[in-house]
């Protein structure tokens, strides 16, 4: 629900801390090396065309003697910076560039190695560094488009193509660099940014089972504790019995028995199947279950109304299970809702006998109509103030921190898929915003609770 007045698609460049190891582009530098070594003996040795064969074994050779230095400086699993990374691929652009103008500029063939660099760079690198890397191979391709060595060609002859054919061939290859490395950082820029996004989904679903936990912890707790604390009450009281009445320790055993009442009383609280969340509250009727969510969203300036429609008069509620992804899911939703309504939060809940349906309804501005076919995605928001995380260097577990990033919605979408819902946003005609949830039943509110494979 993040993001009712406008969109923001991030780029998510949060990947400027290093994303690709010295190993990976050294070991595709290596490959090039190899090949561009087989191609100069098979060309010069057994065709037969004159190259020169000196200039281009020492470009060849200053591109192995780059790794060599790298490889000895820095350990294998070193991660580049974009800026490291950038620096790495234009020396390889760079590198490309004198060979080809060495052997017939941009009517060699092997002119479309061009795209190899810029590619690689557009899949590991931001955008910026992408177009400056993109920006290199253009001046490259340019420069020796005008200016090269003639082609080699066989003795005694000269290859000559046309002016408009060698434009052609650079158009192609201009076009070809853009486009691909435009496809390619946008599909990669898309994964990573999707990956971030799960990888918050799971630590909010860890603390939620955590939370849990702790509930069962706390009864397994009182079950330990209230034998001793019975017997330091008994052995308290028949002190306080023994004492003369003015003795000076009678207040100190009264104080001592007190004391143990009261954890007593506590602990017979945590161990309550009435108000644990294990056991008897592991279901909850729906309108029970509902207020529960709702209620740490409950403020002065917002009414949250939990409204429960049942479609016949005598209809049982079901009874719904308090699965953390349910919890974290819906809880998401009516705090955006809350964040976005004028006054007023509407959570809606009715059932017939193949569904179950949950509505979450604002009177906010509503969605903005551009951001429909962004809903679900991660980073996706406009709430004044924040921003999106293509400005930043935050990871999943710092979104977590943050409001405003544009997880909520995708967080609450992911988990209540897990429990098997399906999730819609509308708007109204009424104006604000919906979200509708729909589960088939007995899927949360079944006899038994879902098994964990369902879950994840």
């Amino acid at each position: 629900m993040d993001g009712r007045t406008g969109a923001m698609r991030p780029t998510f460049s949060a990947m400027t801390g290093g994303r690709v190891r010295l190993r990976t582009l050294s070991n595709l530098r290596w490959l090039a090396i190899a090949g561009q070594s087989a191609a100069l003996f098979l060309v010069h040795y057994a065709l037969g065309y004159a190259l020169p064969i000196v200039y281009c074994a020492a470009a060849i050779a200053a591109s192995a003697m780059l790794n060599s230095v790298l490889a000895l400086r820095y350990p294998a699993a070193h991660r580049l910076s974009n800026r490291e990374a950038t620096i790495y691929l234009g020396f390889d652009v760079l590198q490309l560039a004198v060979l080809l103008y060495l052997t017939g500029g941009i009517a060699n063939p092997f002119a479309l190695m061009f795209v190899a660099p810029v590619v690689i760079g557009a899949a590991t690198l931001n955008l910026g560094n992408t177009l400056i890397l993109a920006f290199i191979a253009f001046l490259s391709v340019s420069t020796i488009a005008i200016m090269q060595w003639p082609l080699p060609w066989a003795p005694g002859e000269q290859l000559y193509l046309p002016q408009l054919y060698l434009a052609g061939i650079w158009t192609a290859l201009v076009i070809g660099i853009g486009f691909t490395s435009v496809y390619a950082w946008r599909i990669a820029s898309e994964s990573a940014r999707m990956s971030a996004g799960l990888a918050a989904t799971q630590l909010a679903l860890s603390r939620e089972h955590r939370l849990a936990a702790l509930g069962a912890l706390a009864t397994a707790a009182a079950h330990e504790l209230g034998t001793p604390l019975g017997t330091i009450a008994v052995v308290a009281r028949e002190l306080e019995r023994a004492l003369p009445e003015n003795s000076p320790e009678v207040e100190d055993v009264r104080l001592l028995r007190a004391q143990a009442e009261r954890c007593r009383a506590i602990i017979a609280r945590l161990a309550d199947p009435q108000s644990t969340m294990i056991e008897a509250t592991s279901r909850l009727p729906l309108g029970a279950l509902l207020d529960d969510i709702a209620a740490p969203y409950r403020g002065e300036d917002v009414a949250i109304n939990v409204t429960v429609t049942p479609p016949a008069e005598n209809d049982p509620v079901p009874q719904v299970w308090r699965a953390p992804e349910l919890l974290h899911g819906l809880g998401n939703i009516i705090e955006n809702a809350a964040d976005f309504a004028a006054s007023e939060v509407r959570v809606k809940a009715h059932w017939d006998a193949a569904s179950l349906y949950i509505d979450v309804e604002d009177d906010g501005p509503g969605f903005a109509p551009e951001i429909f076919d962004a809903l679900g995605e991660p980073y996706v928001t406009s709430r004044p103030g924040h921003h999106a995380l293509e400005e930043t260097d935050l990871g999943p577990r710092d979104t977590l921190e943050h409001e405003g990033m544009g997880l909520g919605f995708f967080i609450a979408k992911v988990l209540l898929e897990q429990t098997g819902g399906m999730v819609k946003a509308i708007n109204p005609s009424g104006g604000g915003a919906r979200v509708a949830v729909r589960w088939a039943r007995g899927v949360i509110d079944g006899e038994v609770p879902p098994a964990p494979s369902e879950m994840e």
